[in-house]
């Protein structure tokens, strides 16, 4: 059974929520939940530094989204490195020229997503994590990148799937319903140990309760066992504007 979780980190914040702060509480929840592989959004170069730091355990996959070096947010990918062996990595942009930095369609900010296929070295057993920030305005945008993801998933010929990201978009939308059509599945909704619970509060959950962050699966390949949302604080604090959320899979 492997772990995979999505992660949005929050990139910067405000006072005692700035994003130095709140390193050692995003390394806890990560070192307490352990995840084979997880997929981050809005971390700028100084997050991927400080989570490489704090996460010695983890490598990484991915590019920033804005020269596709270490400018701008990152959508990467971790692994536990001793683990797993990470090859066919790449990235590309949600656009119509998605091999280099680029705005697509109505988007209001350059988007990436980022893949890598990982190998159990102990089990030889391997899967596919791609990792996205989709859009928060262009709803074209948010639908090709979907199908932008699809049609990359579908490319590597039946090597389980997951796809985790903050998709800006809730359970119904045309956005969702693009990424649960074909093989895929939605692992909160699929695992039989499954949690209801919101994924972004904005530091407000007494007011907001979205659920926009997911786990996707190729429901062909990968079963989703349980589904968990880390809602909690530590020592009283947010650990980021969002939960983190995870699922269990097994691979069929």
């Amino acid at each position: 059974m492997f772990r995979i979780m999505s992660f949005n980190l929050l990139c910067w914040g405000e006072g005692h929520r700035n994003y130095k702060h709140r390193i050692p509480l995003v390394c806890q929840i990560i070192r307490e939940a352990k995840p084979s592989s997880f997929g981050v959004q809005e971390a700028h170069i100084d997050w991927m530094n400080a989570l490489k730091a704090g996460l010695p355990e983890y490598d990484y996959v991915g590019v920033g989204r804005d020269d596709g070096k270490e400018d701008g947010e990152f959508s990467a990918v971790f692994y536990l490195k001793d683990e797993f062996t990470a090859s066919n990595s790449g990235n590309f942009w949600i656009s119509e020229t998605p091999d280099v930095p680029s705005k697509g369609w109505d988007s209001a900010c350059t988007r990436i997503a980022t893949y890598v296929k990982l190998t159990h070295k102990s089990s030889g057993k391997e899967y596919i994590h791609f990792n996205t920030h989709l859009d928060h305005i262009g709803r074209i945008a948010q639908i090709n990148g979907a199908k932008m993801i699809q049609e990359k998933a579908a490319s590597f010929g039946g090597v389980p799937v997951v796809c985790t990201g903050d998709f800006n978009v809730s359970q119904g939308s045309d956005c969702y319903e693009t990424m649960i059509s074909a093989n895929m599945g939605d692992a909160r909704t699929l695992a039989s140990d499954s949690d209801d619970t919101y994924t972004f509060h904005g530091f407000r959950p007494e007011e907001i309760r979205d659920i926009i962050d997911f786990v996707f699966v190729d429901k062909a390949t990968v079963k989703p066992v349980n589904f968990k949302v880390i809602n909690k604080l530590i020592d009283g604090e947010f650990y980021s504007d969002h939960n983190a959320i995870y699922a269990d899979i097994e691979l069929i």
